[in-house]
């Protein structure tokens, strides 16, 4: 844990008497308090792109980031090692999300709704809303045999054997290209593959035994133009591989309002293709794909009728119709229905007269071979089959408890048998069934017992017929537990962890481990209980929540009399001062730590304090302490020697002192035992818990001051305004010290 520091003085004695209250309960240690200094993190603007950098274009489909604001982080390394320096500006880095669950995802997972979401958008079109960058380019594409040469074309031609030479020429506008002794040739309007035959034939002429090899390098550019209800209409420069399909992927398709169904290649006023992207898209056919030429013109015209499929289908969406015209065709469309779509209930709600309304709802299958007409702007839902999933449970001396699915005519036989059978320790005379029937005046529960052993013979009495809903309970034979374990640890001959009959105690479980070695520091044992832990963690939560009503309650009330705005300003300060230690104190968790006196184990022998041992315990004792820790308002914490003749004045007086606000009035002690006294000046001690005073307890004297002992000078808590009112903070702050179990350990 780090704190920071600060300038302002109220700060720091509100984190002083936190620190102190931590260090006290023992779950914070000093070497883990470190003082960082706040040093001013400084903006850094974005570098700048370089003069040669391409210019992006000012719009880009595809998905955005939000706009975020940059993220200042101080100097650190990251996993990798690299250092960020303090001031530098880090962007945030999206992250991929999760698909959400499909719709036999949630069905098996029981959570799938009855309702049919709408939330369905235009099929296809978020296709080509991805960037353009997102694709291959087509420069990479290998030419392929029917490729036709034109202007701007680069070939590189390769020659060996008898004659050796390397020539790179460009198809000039006029269609020829040029080579050595061979002269002008004209390429223009030849496949790749008769250019190849071409060339051969032509260097034939002038030489003999040698080959060739002919590749294409850049290759020309063609211009097409984009019109209709296209996404980003306009004039194009694409590469001379271009097709409709991949053209339309460059320039962003159409638009919502343009036509999926019916997309034209217009070239010298004749309309030479007419591509459906749905063909494309729903069957994989790309076969009236065409390659494009210079000055083709792609017409979008716009969209067809529009119907809109949701529910349970393979691909919910707004479909655009052209042939189709029956509801059949429409499922088709939508990938057919799902494993989960209920037949039994088909909706069609369709514009009529302005409004919206439910023309249609009832059978898919009264509907003739799914011979339903729809038309434009209808609305149709395929519902999803009802969850009424009929269950009964079983629990207990099982060897796998849970929820089984009901069937009709299951037994008590049946189900045990689906649950694997009694586990050995069951109680096979008797088991209880609860049943819960429903009644006109409510429900009413009838609990029936079942004779086991006659229900596993299938007699047919005993062998109960369930219904759904039934809960089976199987006992376990009286008294039962496995093990229970508890754990000893430390100063004892023989540690470890060791297994204990019901009802077994402190002293025989150390007898059993050897006694104490001569090095036993009694006074110090420490024991833990997990069922004390939850009783001090709840007392713990139900002080915090005391504590912070008090001031919460007294915030709001000098809030709302403040007169002046410095006055707010300074209760604004001060109830975030409060919050903050609030929120300190919420985080402390309770060690659950019992506070027991040892002794002799003559004397331990039938003592109150020779307690029942619990599954899950943890005894640690300690070996002997000489040490004495001081700390809170003191000139110097540290921790001395432990001397016989030394009171707890010494102690302070060694520390340096009381500091400038000690609460001197308030001295007290963390005793190793884990209880907590007030210390006096009398010989003389107030015991709590018996309302009286005292001086030896478990049959020997107890000092005010023994070794390990830890003495805690708290702070005067009318230094800080907004604690002079709340009542009894400094034992509120001892409780809990002692309800977390405050050990500190000196090694």
């Amino acid at each position: 844990m780090k704190f920071k520091r600060s300038e302002d003085t109220r700060r720091r004695i509100v984190l002083g008497l936190v620190a102190i209250f931590l260090v006290s309960r023992g779950m914070l240690a000093a070497e883990e308090i470190q003082v960082v200094p706040i040093s001013p993190y400084s903006y850094q603007t974005s570098p700048q792109l370089p003069a040669s950098a391409p210019v992006v274009p000012a719009y880009t489909p595809g998905p955005r980031l939000p706009a975020t604001d940059p993220v200042i982080v101080p100097a650190q390394r990251d996993q990798a090692g690299l250092q960020f320096q303090a001031g530098h500006t880090l962007m945030p880095t999206p992250q991929p999300t999760a698909a959400p669950p499909s719709e036999f995802e949630q069905y098996v997972s029981g959570v799938m709704s009855d309702r049919v979401t709408t939330n369905i958008k235009q099929f296809g079109y978020e296709l080509f809303s991805q960037s353009a960058a997102a694709f291959p380019s087509l420069e990479r594409v290998p030419v392929g045999p029917e490729y036709v040469i034109g202007p701007g074309d680069e070939v590189k031609i390769s020659i060996w054997g008898s004659i050796e030479g390397q020539w790179t020429v460009v198809v000039d506008r006029d269609g020829n290209i040029s080579l050595p002794k061979v002269g002008t040739l004209g390429v223009t309007g030849l496949s790749f593959d008769e250019l190849k035959e071409t060339l051969r034939k032509e260097i034939s002429k002038y030489y003999t035994g040698f080959d060739m090899n002919v590749s294409m390098g850049s290759l020309r550019t063609i211009r097409v133009y984009v019109v209709g209800n296209a996404e980003k209409p306009g004039a194009y420069t694409l590469s001379a591989l271009s097709t409709l399909v991949s053209a339309l992927f460059d320039v962003g398709g159409p638009s919502k309002t343009g036509s999926m169904r019916d997309i034209r290649v217009e070239r010298r006023g004749q309309t030479v293709a007419h591509f459906d992207v749905y063909n494309f898209l729903l069957k994989g056919d790309k076969s009236k794909d065409i390659r494009l030429m210079p000055e083709d013109v792609i017409f979008i015209p716009p969209v067809g009728p529009l119907v809109g499929i949701a529910g349970s289908v393979h691909t919910p969406a707004i479909y655009e119709l052209k042939d189709e015209q029956k509801i059949a065709q429409l499922i088709e469309m939508a990938g057919g229905l799902s494993a989960v779509a209920f037949k039994g209930r088909v909706q069609i709600e369709r514009i009529v007269d302005n409004r919206a309304q439910v023309v249609f709802e009832s059978d898919l299958e009264a509907i003739q071979g799914g011979d339903l007409a729809v038309q434009a702007g209808d609305m149709v839902k395929i519902f999803s089959v009802v969850q009424d999933k009929q269950m009964v449970r079983l629990n207990g001396a099982v060897k796998r408890g849970g929820e089984f699915g009901y069937s009709q005519g299951m037994t008590v036989k049946d189900l045990i048998s689906m649950a694997g059978g009694l586990a050995y320790y069951a109680y096979d005379k008797e088991a209880e069934l609860t049943r819960v029937d429903v009644t006109p005046q409510g429900p009413r529960t009838t609990k029936i017992i079942v004779d086991l052993q006659k229900a596993l013979e299938g007699d047919v009495v005993g062998n109960i017929v369930l219904r759904p809903n039934d809960y089976l309970f199987v006992r376990s034979v009286p008294e039962w537990r496995l093990y229970r374990k508890v754990e000893v640890t430390g100063e004892v001959k023989f540690p470890g962890t060791y297994t204990i009959r019901g009802g077994e105690r402190l002293s025989s479980l150390l007898e059993r481990a050897g006694g104490y070695t001569d090095a036993a520091y009694l006074r110090g044992a420490i024991l833990y209980r997990v069922q004390v832990k939850e009783l001090q963690q709840k007392g713990l939560e139900e002080m915090v929540a005391r504590l912070e009503r008090e001031l919460l309650v007294q915030a709001s009330a000098q809030t709302s009399t403040a007169l002046s705005n410095e006055e707010i300003q300074a209760r604004k300060l001060e109830l975030d001062a409060k919050q903050k230690f609030i929120e300190t104190l919420k985080s402390q968790k309770a060690a659950g730590r019992l506070v027991i006196q040892l002794a002799h184990l003559r004397i331990l022998k039938g003592s109150e304090y020779d307690i029942e041992m619990e599954d899950g315990d943890r005894l640690y004792i300690p070996s002997e302490m000489s040490v004495v820790n001081v700390l809170g308002s003191v000139m110097s914490q540290g921790s001395f020697v432990y001397s016989e003749r030394f009171r707890y004045q010494d102690y302070i007086g060694m520390s340096g002192g009381y500091s400038r606000f000690a609460d001197d009035d308030n001295v007290y002690v963390l005793k190793v035992d884990g209880s907590a006294r007030k210390l006096s000046r009398s010989m003389f001690g107030w015991n709590d818990a018996k309302s009286r005073w005292e001086v030896t307890a478990f049959g020997e004297k107890i000092k005010a001051i023994e070794p390990g002992d830890t003495i805690i000078v708290p702070q005067k808590l009318d230094r800080i305004a907004w604690l002079r009112e709340v009542k009894d903070l400094t034992q509120i702050l001892m409780q809990m010290a002692v309800i977390a179990g405050v050990v500190i350990e000196v090694l």
